[in-house]
Formats: C-alpha cells, structure tokens, sequence
C-alpha cells in the first residue's frame, strides 16, 4: 500500500470514531473539528496528512511551531491553522500572537495583557481559548473553574483578543470512561460562557469527550503512533 493510502485509512479512522461519538450525541460530525497534534512529529512526516486533507495543525511549544511552519521570511508555510496547545511563556507572548491562528491555552491576565499589548502592534485580533484546570495533577495547567466567567469577562474588554471558547485536559485514566465527569463538569462551565469553542479529548478519551460536548479534538498518537 502506498504512503498516501495509509495515511488517508489513518485519518479515516479517525474520523469514523469522531462520527460514531457524535452520532451516538445526537450531533453532526461537521460540528467537531480534528486538530492533528503535530508535536516532536517532523514537517516530512506532517506533510503527506496535510496533503491528505488536515486542516488544523496543533503545537505545545511556540519555537518548535516556528521552525516547522515558518518560511524564512517569517510567512507560515501551510495553509492548515496553527494552534498553540502547549503552555505559554509571557516571554513567547509576542511570537505567539504573531504566527498562531488560535492560541487554546490563555490562562492568566497577565498574559492576556501582553498578547494584547503585542497583537494591537502587529494590527490583528488573536483568537484564545481559555485554559480550564479541570484535573488535580499538578502537571496540568488552567485556570480554576470558579474564576473562569469573571476572567472572561476581563479578557473581552482587551479589544485585541478574540475569547472564542474554553479548552481543559482531563487526567491521565486507564480507561477513557473514567474521564467522562471532568468533560462534563467543563461543559456545564461552557455552557454558561455562551461561546463557540469547547476543545476537549484527546487520542485516548476523545470519543468520550464528543459524547460530553466537545466541538474541537486534538488528536496525535491516533494519527502519527506513539512519540518516543
């Protein structure tokens, strides 16, 4: 089998488990989307998915984004949308509002402030989700449940950012099921912010979070094989 057929059988795996979740939610697929996480993944290896039709790309860390997908004179290098789904440095603030379509992890108004500050200056608005800790591991990031409406509330008022939705990261389970009240508990949160993006699931639990709500997966080891 060739390359190119592998990896389209890949991604329609992938999709036909999206669309059973979302069948057995009473939902369309076409209201979820697949974000290939692209993380440590070579651009070689990204290419052929791409090609094969992957419209959103995610990243963890904003330099690994830039060398991937950045053409020598600073343009991106894919048509697919960049997000930053990794923790971000104030320090990285600027290089993140410039190269990223989406960045899912806005968790603290400090940093609401500088890509603020750093988008006005560039002259484009930057789309965020904001960051729910919805896990007690200390390895995960987020802003509290209970702070998240007043602090959406805030961050509205810097004209620069763009709130479009909240995203969370359930804890590491042995089976996915046992992620199911985290993604219920963040959607009963969404469903209170009014906003279009709940970005939830992952390759172990994604199923699971379509049948909680979830409008965007970000899906790595189901697409590429387990990183080393």
């Amino acid at each position: 089998m060739r390359l190119q057929d592998q990896i389209s059988e890949q991604i329609a795996r992938v999709q036909s488990r999206l669309e059973a979740a979302a069948k057995r939610s009473g939902r369309s697929s076409k209201e979820i989307t697949l974000v290939a996480v692209t993380k440590t993944v070579p651009f070689e290896q990204v290419l052929p998915f791409l090609q094969a039709g992957i419209g959103h790309i995610g990243e963890n860390r904003v330099q690994e984004a830039g060398a991937k997908y950045r053409n020598p004179d600073g343009s991106k290098r894919v048509e697919a949308a960049l997000h930053l789904i990794g923790p971000l440095q104030t320090n990285k603030a600027k290089k993140a509002a410039e190269f990223f379509d989406l960045i899912q992890t806005l968790d603290r108004m400090e940093l609401a402030e500088d890509l603020d500050r750093h988008a006005k200056a560039l002259g484009r608005q930057v789309p965020c989700l904001v960051e729910v800790k919805i896990s007690t591991e200390s390895t995960k990031h987020g802003l509290s449940p209970e702070k998240v409406v007043d602090f959406i509330s805030e961050v509205q008022s810097r004209t620069a950012l763009q709130v479009k939705g909240l995203m969370g990261i359930a804890p590491l389970t042995k089976a996915a099921e046992e992620a199911r009240p985290y993604f219920a508990a963040l959607r009963k949160l969404f469903e209170k912010t009014h906003l279009d993006i709940l970005s939830m699931g992952m390759s172990s639990d994604f199923e699971v979070a379509i049948e909680e709500g979830s409008t965007m997966i970000r899906v790595g080891t189901a697409l590429f094989g387990a990183r080393a």
